[in-house]
């Protein structure tokens, strides 16, 4: 063998092993990557675990038949129960199977429960590591003072969507007192604080007159503190409450004819519209990144998801996850986590409204938000939500340097 054809032997197999040990194996066209869903498919928030798993499957469906990574999405589902102690169970189990890509949203203590465990196993077992994509966790600390690598948030966090609500409630000038109840867990104790800290700042002239906490998926009848709102003079009642709690809160102000308005982070969760639907005081308000009045891509997937399940598709996250992966695969030219990982720390890309950036600093997603109405579907608006014969409209559009806030993160990078 000729020794220059040796030597070129030789350096191509040196090269072929460096970049095999940097971990950047390419991603084939038809490549499975599977995505571990860990989220409530049992008990009181069920309703809500299996539309969202149904998102995330019927996300990672369209964009298998074209992405721009060229690979197969599959989503794998593990039920947490809504615990954190059964999430690292089931995250554990995923790992074992050997996912290297995990989703969770329901619930910020499950949230950093995955997200302390990911970190750790990623320091303890280099060429194993996992990469965790939080959908609807919106506790701040979570990008903030517990921020981490490989966690990545897709949804606006609890401080972002309260800067987008008071920029549309500090003019309503309707709005004199109002009253605040939420889940007694780390988002309901946000929602109060981020509410208080930045309505004081906007709207000083508006007075709190309530500011209750209850138990998590607990509570099954709101009449008592339906009575408490009524008796403080409230005229608008701000809440974090979502599923059961939410629907049986709008449940019972309408059994009680509380004549109030309702500023919501999720009034369009399952069972709640259709609790909405039989008659409520006031006027209901959603903040968000995703209402039903939306054009295009968003009108689509609605009509495609109810067709295909008769429920309706209101995570907009599924969309964006799906499309970041994509996007941060293709520019890794590799589903390896680090490889991948380290593409989307920064990246801009496509999502269902238009481009939006995962922010390097903090990996919180930075997007527009909109401020929506519960209204009748009319001829302009006509979905329906939960087959109501209702939908939630936009009325404000919230750029996404409105809603930004800026974060503390230290972030320890690989």
């Amino acid at each position: 063998m000729p020794q220059s054809f040796k030597r070129r032997l030789f350096g191509a197999s040196v090269a072929a092993t460096a970049l095999l040990s940097t971990g950047l194996v390419f991603a084939q066209a038809g490549q499975t990557v599977r995505i571990a869903f860990i989220d409530p498919l049992s008990g009181p928030f069920a309703n809500v675990g299996q539309n969202q798993l149904k998102g995330w499957q019927f996300s990672a469906e369209q964009f298998n038949k074209k992405n721009a990574a060229g690979v197969k999405f599959e989503i794998v589902a593990f039920d947490n129960k809504g615990s954190p102690q059964e999430s690292l169970t089931v995250l554990k189990a995923a790992m074992d199977q050997g996912i290297r890509y995990v989703t969770q949203g329901n619930g910020s203590g499950a949230a950093g429960a995955i997200s302390d465990a990911v970190t750790k196993h990623n320091e303890r077992n280099p060429g194993k590591e996992v990469v965790y994509l939080n959908y609807a966790a919106v506790d701040p600390d979570l990008t903030n003072s517990k921020c981490s690598f490989w966690h990545f948030r897709l949804d606006a966090d609890t401080s972002m969507k309260m800067e987008a609500l008071t920029s549309f409630m500090k003019d309503q000038a309707d709005i004199k007192n109002v009253y605040l109840i939420n889940q007694n867990y780390a988002h309901g104790h946000q929602v109060s604080r981020y509410f208080k800290d930045t309505i004081a700042r906007k709207r000083p002239d508006i007075k709190i007159v309530g500011d209750d906490l209850h138990p998590l998926g607990q509570v099954k009848d709101f009449a008592p503190f339906v009575a408490k709102i009524k008796a403080a003079g409230a005229d608008s009642i701000v809440t974090g409450n979502w599923g059961q709690d939410l629907a049986l809160l709008v449940k019972a102000a309408k059994d009680a004819g509380l004549n109030a308005n309702f500023y919501t982070y999720y009034a369009g969760v399952s069972g709640t519209p259709t609790a909405l639907a039989s008659g409520v005081g006031g006027k209901v308000r959603q903040v968000g990144i995703l209402d039903n009045s939306m054009p295009g891509t968003v009108r689509t997937w609605q009509t495609e998801y109810k067709a295909k399940f008769n429920d309706d598709w209101y995570t907009g996250q599924t969309y964006n996850g799906i499309a970041m992966l994509a996007a941060g695969m293709a520019a890794a030219k590799s589903v390896d986590p680090v490889a991948v990982a380290k593409a989307m720390s920064g990246i801009k890309f496509m999502g269902f409204n238009g481009e939006v950036e995962m922010r390097r600093a903090d990996h919180q997603l930075q997007q527009p938000m909109v401020i929506s109405e519960w209204r009748k579907a009319d001829a302009k608006n006509p979905y329906s939500v939960e087959n109501t014969g209702f939908n939630f409209a936009a009325v404000k559009a919230i750029p996404s340097f409105v809603a930004s806030t800026p974060t503390s993160c230290q972030m320890k990078r690989p």
